[in-house]
């Protein structure tokens, strides 16, 4: 047996090597505009891209919200990969992580601004808000009011209206934070008594 021996006898493999240059190779077809390159490229990455994220974020939803944030990053900017400063994997990693500590840091703030809310309004109880509304108007009344409140504000309160959700249902249904259905709820309710006159 020869000791010059090929990586392929001996076993080793070069397929790290290869699949770069595969990545890579898929990378610069995506930003000449060729879709099914960069299908192949999310084929080959998106589960390494979602389980950096989901160990970033903690949170299923919010890391396939990221992830496919990163993707549309990435068939934008696609143009904008150099393969002598990295590999595919490793520039398409680096955005996954700067994206994912963005939302991670806006959904830290938004939920410090939901709870300062919550706590401003303290004085005005969402229930009390709505039994005003219910007392003084009729149902065709309350879902012409309904149409003029945002699509958010609108969800939240036809789910306690409608449905008889609990403000903890409210936010489990809409996969948002307590504080954050709790706003949404108030400020439909608030928003409701506007549109239609109903007085304090």
């Amino acid at each position: 047996m020869s000791d010059g021996m090929t990586g392929r006898e001996t076993g080793t493999s070069d397929e790290p090597a290869r699949s770069a240059e595969r990545l890579a190779e898929l990378l610069r077809r995506s930003a000449a505009g060729d879709e099914a390159a960069f299908a192949a490229f999310y084929d080959a990455t998106s589960s390494t891209v979602y389980g950096l994220v989901v160990r970033l974020a903690r949170s299923p939803e919010l890391a396939a919200e990221v992830a496919q944030e990163v993707y549309l990053m990435a068939w934008q900017q696609s143009g904008r990969f150099d393969p002598e400063r990295g590999t595919a994997l490793a520039w398409l990693c680096t955005m996954a992580h700067r994206r994912a500590v963005d939302r991670i840091r806006q959904s830290q703030r938004e939920r410090v601004r939901d709870e300062q809310y919550e706590a401003r309004q303290g004085l005005t109880p969402a229930d009390e808000t709505w039994s005003e509304v219910e007392q003084s108007l009729d149902s065709q009344e309350v879902r012409a009011g309904l149409e003029r409140l945002t699509e958010l504000q609108r969800e939240a309160v036809r789910l306690v209206y409608y449905r008889g959700y609990s403000h903890r249902q409210v936010a489990e249904h809409l996969a948002v934070p307590l504080g954050t259905a709790k706003a949404r709820i108030r400020d439909g309710l608030n928003g409701l008594r506007t549109a239609l006159g109903v007085q304090r």
